[in-house]
């Protein structure tokens, strides 16, 4: 909760019409948020769908607009991703956040909006962590370690210690109702070079990243910053482009290191490697430091990860802390 008061977190669909597509798990994730004390803010696109989005690019807009007005609400939470959420940014009222902010969260192709508010309303916080139907709609145990970490990084802004999960899965059953448990992997983080990172956090889904290369909404870099990528559903072909798009923009230059996301569902057949491979393959003898298979990403259970914070990452231990951000 946010000191004693109750949470208020209005929801939003971006791009997926989650909540019209899959009804049993958006009705789930809302009655476990219930049941945790939060009250929940519809946005007007909830049950509605527009063929592969939940309305037309102004109808998105207008729907996060709705609910940065509506000054009793303090956290603006994605419902999913998708693929579409940069056609909206334009129409957003990023002043008005500026000058009423709140908190946002999601990940995934959320991650335009996040690094968009990010830039453009830096007043407000922004995390990286869950959105309420793909990861508030699934099934205990793992939901709990997911709305634990979520809570902890709520509750306590300015400083703040997470331990990851101790197993972790991207075994893609149980979306609508359960039917089994999943399999579960023991958990671990790699690194190159030192097992310890720190630096202030910024970043995202890499794929999502690339709709707004180059824009006011992607990030600046400093060298004082720890670049955070992940990806999902993804082949080794795909990887390697979205790698090599921040090599040729320069940025693996221009950070301190980099903390890799697990990658949910790596379509490894053609090739036999991993995400990192590629990574060090693009890096080339460049000696940037990387923390790898970090859990804030598309596996659950999910960590939160306050974007602009300062971060300290431990490998070993696969611990990190997150505390306000100075100069």
């Amino acid at each position: 909760m946010i000191g004693d008061d109750v949470m208020k977190i209005g929801f939003f669909s971006s791009s997926t019409p989650i909540t019209a597509i899959s009804p049993e798990r958006f009705v789930r994730a809302k009655k476990f948020l219930e049941s945790k004390g939060c009250t929940l803010v519809a946005g007007n696109l909830t049950g509605q769908q527009d063929c592969y989005r939940a309305g037309s690019i102004k109808q998105r807009a207008a729907e996060i607009n709705q609910l940065i007005y509506d000054e009793s609400i303090d956290v603006l939470m994605a419902t999913i991703g998708g693929l579409n959420t940069n056609a909206i940014l334009k129409y957003i009222d990023f002043d008005y956040l500026q000058a009423h902010p709140k908190t946002i969260v999601g990940y995934s192709d959320t991650t335009a909006f996040l690094l968009a508010v990010y830039t453009q309303a830096p007043a407000c916080r922004v995390l990286y962590g869950p959105a309420l139907v793909a990861s508030f709609g699934e099934f205990p145990p793992l939901v709990d370690y997911t709305w634990a970490s979520f809570e902890q990084v709520i509750d306590n802004p300015a400083n703040v210690t997470l331990t990851a999960p101790q197993y972790w899965t991207d075994e893609q059953v149980n979306w609508d109702n359960f039917t089994r448990s999943k399999k579960l992997i023991s958990n671990h983080w790699g690194y190159t070079q030192v097992a310890t990172l720190e630096g202030k956090i910024v970043g995202g889904n890499l794929d999502t990243m690339s709709g707004i290369i180059g824009s006011q909404y992607f990030p600046k870099f400093s060298a004082n910053d720890l670049l955070l990528i992940e990806d999902a559903e993804k082949d080794a072909a795909i990887v390697e482009k979205n790698f090599s798009m921040l090599d040729n923009l320069g940025v693996f230059d221009q950070v301190k290191g980099i903390i890799l996301g697990k990658h949910a569902l790596f379509d490894d057949l053609k090739t036999q490697r991993r995400p990192i491979d590629i990574l060090l393959e693009i890096l080339g003898q460049r000696q940037i430091p990387i923390i790898y298979d970090y859990d804030s990403c598309h596996t659950v259970p999910m960590m939160t990860t306050p974007l602009g914070n300062y971060a300290k990452f431990d490998a070993e231990t696969m611990q990190v802390s997150f505390s306000q951000y100075s100069i």
